[in-house]
């Protein structure tokens, strides 16, 4: 940034483009002078003040130390003429090539927008934001691929007047040309951040985030700058068909951190964890003999499943269908039907729940389940279970 202290105040000959420091020794709404060591005066005139804002007119006190941008070196009277404005310009476009070389990342208010991009003011400087550098209206559209997102008027317009994360990534003096990027600002914050979370992050953290994708094998969070991933497996305590009958892109979620990778930077998350287990209190929930309502989820030689209100599910062996003997399930039930059905067995250590449909009627059942005592590998583990392997 420039600095008064920096400037040399004993030079004898001006030319046009140089910055001089002084003293202002008198100041009116028609001409500013000023002390700049020169054999005369500087002068702000009439014409250089009308290009100035009238508040920003009065502020210029007399004394103050003040930056000014040589016009002309003489004019008829002998007075160098001087404008406070293309200082301030010429210090703006100064600050811009030092924002350039240290690639700092800084903040700025949306001045307007044209079909391009987006009009930013650094400083007098009018910089430009390409449509393609906008990442808030990219992330804003992320369900659609990137090459068939379309920046419209209406995107672009909603954005003035708010301040947005910048970088310059290109600045050409000569042809007034500075251009900006939200993109590569966010990329270089999100490198920070994510540094800083991954740091931070340990096993057993709970955390809330944002879904930002949903894939067939599961969900991506951001926890600030750093994504998760929470597996198919790990979203539901019950089985689910796919992620997005759970979650949704923008969704805010509390998660728990099953492991962090730091050299590969992967996180496991877990949605289910955060919430209590069906199974752990099934015992507290049912009993057997309670009657219950359930609906058919699927169909297997040896009998169906059902789906209690609570999400936990449960097998109806082939033989409490029906009183009489059946071939398939499928002769007495279909999936998608709404059954009441009777308690028969419960095994919340095995995570076993057993159910019938002849029995409902039977308001003398007594609980001998023993002729249910099925091999494990006919119960192709319910609710949770079965989604370890998925």
């Amino acid at each position: 940034m420039s600095d008064l202290s920096d400037l040399d105040l004993g030079f004898k000959r001006l030319k046009f483009g140089d910055i001089v420091a002084g003293t202002v020794v008198s100041a009116g709404s028609r001409e500013i002078l000023i002390d700049i060591g020169a054999k005369s005066e500087g002068i702000v005139d009439h014409a250089e003040l009308e290009k100035m804002s009238s508040d920003a007119i009065k502020k210029i006190q007399v004394g103050e130390r003040i930056l000014a941008f040589v016009l002309r070196s003489e004019n008829r009277d002998g007075n160098v003429v001087l404008s406070l404005a293309r200082a301030q310009l010429e210090r703006d476009w100064q600050d811009a090539e030092q924002l350039l070389k240290s690639e700092q990342v800084f903040e700025a208010q949306v001045a307007g927008f044209n079909k391009g991009g987006l009009i930013v003011r650094v400083g007098k400087v009018r910089g430009f934001v390409p449509a393609t550098q906008l990442e808030s209206v990219f992330r804003k559209k992320m369900d659609s691929p990137e090459e068939h997102v379309q920046v419209t008027e209406a995107d672009l317009s909603a954005l003035v007047g708010k301040k947005i994360k910048l970088k310059v990534i290109e600045l050409d003096r000569e042809r007034n040309r500075l251009i900006l990027s939200e993109r590569a600002a966010m990329r270089d914050l999100r490198k920070t951040q994510k540094e800083v979370v991954l740091t931070e992050l340990k096993e057993g953290d709970a955390r809330t985030g944002t879904v930002t994708s949903v894939a067939d094998f599961g969900v991506f969070v951001d926890l600030g700058g750093v994504d998760g991933m929470i597996h198919l497996s790990e979203l539901s305590w019950t089985k689910i068909n796919h992620p997005k009958d759970l979650v949704q892109v923008g969704d805010k979620v509390q998660v728990q951190v099953l492991s962090v990778d730091r050299d590969r930077e992967r996180i496991a998350l877990s949605l289910k964890r955060l919430r209590p287990e069906p199974w752990t209190t099934v015992e507290q929930r049912y009993q057997v003999g309670q009657l219950v309502n359930g609906t058919i989820t699927k169909l297997a030689s040896f009998g169906a499943f059902a789906r209690l209100d609570d999400n936990i599910e449960g097998l109806i062996h082939i033989s409490e269908l029906a009183d009489r003997r059946i071939q398939h399930p499928k002769e007495i039930v279909k999936e998608g039907d709404a059954l009441t059905l009777r308690v028969v067995r419960i095994d919340a250590t095995r995570r076993r729940l057993g159910l019938s449909l002849k029995k409902v009627a039977d308001e003398n059942f007594s609980g001998d389940v023993t002729d249910l005592d099925a091999p494990d590998e006919v119960w192709p583990d319910a609710g949770t279970a079965d989604q370890s392997d998925t």
